[in-house]
């Protein structure tokens, strides 16, 4: 995959307007994550060109898309933003990502059951988030990560799920886990 950089929202936006799958890697050099998934990026094949922006230069994109932490892998559908997957991921993380989000891939019928739903409710000063999400990176799970510090009507629909205010929360296909409760969540997610 060859990483693209671009400089603005206006190049972003030239660049998804096809209507494709694209991502969006928003990092600042220099920093430990950042370097660590610009790395990893760079090794993963990918049907088509990644996109990168550093936010030291690119002022631009990271406000409109309120994203706060660096480095954020923006993904887009159809123009559309889709999923942020925030930190440095391993290798066979980004690669099962691309993998399954390739529309060059084949499914095979391997007798597998379909992929979990998993979205983990967050802040960003919460550890106990921190261990749900790197537990679930070890794991190779994917999930969507949503700060609900940022997204009052994400923090709503959290509590009205569960009826609780406190974080981490995980959602594994519609069922709620309150904290980091690891053998509930692989109990859901047919872990162990």
């Amino acid at each position: 995959m060859e990483l693209k950089t671009i400089y603005s929202y206006n190049d972003l936006q030239s660049e998804i307007e096809d209507h494709n799958k694209h991502f969006l890697l928003l990092y600042k050099k220099g920093s430990d994550k950042s370097d660590c998934a610009l790395s990893h990026l760079a090794k993963v094949d990918y049907p088509s060109d990644l996109l990168t922006a550093d936010v030291v230069s690119v002022r631009d994109i990271h406000n409109l898309y309120s994203i706060t932490s660096v480095p954020s892998l923006l993904e887009f559908q159809d123009g559309k933003l889709k999923n942020i997957i925030k930190g440095c991921q391993t290798l066979e993380y980004y690669s099962s990502l691309f993998n399954r989000n390739s529309s060059q891939s084949v499914k095979k019928n391997t007798g597998e059951k379909p992929a979990k739903r998993v979205k983990v409710y967050s802040t960003p000063t919460c550890p106990w988030c921190t261990r749900v999400k790197d537990y679930l990176r070890s794991q190779n799970i994917r999930f969507t990560d949503v700060d609900v510090s940022k997204n009052q009507s994400a923090a709503n629909a959290m509590v009205s799920k569960s009826g609780q205010r406190g974080v981490p929360q995980t959602e594994i296909n519609g069922r709620m886990v309150i904290g980091f409760d690891k053998n509930k969540i692989d109990l859901l997610l047919n872990l162990k």
